[in-house]
């Protein structure tokens, strides 16, 4: 079990489409309130995505998703927050090399990836000379648009483990530091339409984190696999988060940041 403090990410999707809350935030206002609401909750970092990756999402141009995303990275570097100016980290959930290096200029200093670098030729040299933290996650498609595929396999774990070790030596190749690669071993329909799967990665953890010694991001928040409506998934989503964090886990992505923070009994100052 682990006894160091998981870091909570907030989920900010300036996006129409988002399978949870998409269309909540698409004004700059209202996306400034969600960072501030979620920064009062204690969140350490903030994700902040403009184009939605999920089953039935659709492409957003780069032109599009750099207006999204970038803006709203300069308004919280800008301190027009009023609360923990400087303590809360950006993160930019995007596979287009062109809007993480944008958004890093503009003050985000993590680049969360759902292709693992796949998705653009160019991303692995942007991280690279930003020398900036960066997610790969596991999916199952080639493409950055996941799809409700129902995939079996014969040892999710083992699939996942060698994904990643191809993965890793890409980023190494591509000079990547390995002290700023952190795992996420994907969730739902990322990995199949079988829920199964998503409770086996989350019991299997531990042999994640033993085979890489690399910090682990879980984001089960409201997906599919938890079963029911998306309204009715926060408490099953929130029990998987626990175990998550028992299981190995250094990051949990949610979209609830305050009521993670109670589960996970993390009770410390956040001021």
């Amino acid at each position: 079990m682990q006894t160091k403090k998981p870091l909570i990410m907030g989920i900010l999707n300036v996006t129409p489409d988002s399978f949870s809350d998409g269309g909540s935030y698409l004004t700059p206002a209202k996306a400034m309130k969600r960072v501030k609401e979620m920064m009062e909750e204690g969140a350490d970092i903030v994700d902040i995505g403009g184009e939605s990756t999920g089953p039935g999402s659709v492409f957003v141009s780069l032109e599009e998703e750099l207006k999204r995303v970038v803006s709203i990275v300069k308004r919280i570097k800008n301190k027009e927050l009023g609360i923990r100016n400087g303590k809360i980290r950006i993160s930019v959930d995007t596979y287009k090399a062109e809007v993480a290096r944008q958004a890093l200029e503009a003050g985000a200093s993590i680049v969360n990836d759902v292709t693992a670098l796949r998705g653009d030729p160019e991303m692995a040299e942007v991280v690279a000379k930003a020398k900036c933290p960066v997610i790969l996650m596991y999916a199952k498609d080639k493409t950055p648009r996941t799809t409700r595929k129902k995939t079996g396999y014969r040892d999710v774990i083992r699939t996942i483990g060698d994904f990643f070790e191809e993965r890793i030596s890409f980023a190494l190749g591509a000079g990547i530091q390995r002290n700023k690669i952190i795992l996420d071993p994907g969730m739902g329909a990322f990995v199949s339409a079988i829920p199964r799967y998503s409770f086996e990665i989350i019991a299997r953890l531990n042999e994640l984190k033993k085979q890489f010694g690399l910090p682990i991001m879980v984001g089960p928040s409201r997906k599919s696999f938890l079963g029911g409506k998306v309204s009715e998934r926060l408490e099953a989503g929130l029990s998987a988060s626990c175990l998550a964090y028992q299981n190995g886990a250094s990051i949990i992505r949610t979209h609830d940041v305050a009521e993670c923070r109670k589960a996970l009994g993390l009770q410390w100052d956040t001021n």
